[in-house]
């Protein structure tokens, strides 16, 4: 089917550098915009940190707060 939209220009030009980027006709760039859309996008999923608890006994992991902070991100491209 064949419809006319308006957006703006900027977002057009993004659009269709990305379409030239990956080597896609710009429809697609659309269908797959609008798809998402409509679908829910698992990127946008929220990101939940995970709860520890010590019970009072203090940090739970012995380390320097390298260590700790490379736990903090482990699995989330920290």
């Amino acid at each position: 089917m064949k419809t006319t939209v308006e957006i703006p220009d900027s977002l057009f030009r993004e659009a269709k550098a990305y379409a030239a980027r990956h080597g896609i006709p710009l429809r697609e760039v659309f269908e797959q915009g609008i798809r998402t859309m409509l679908e829910g996008s698992p990127a946008k999923r929220r990101f939940r940190l995970r709860t520890v608890t010590t019970k009072g006994e203090g940090l739970v992991c012995e380390g320097d707060w390298s260590r700790i902070r490379s736990l903090i991100y482990e699995g989330h491209g920290g």
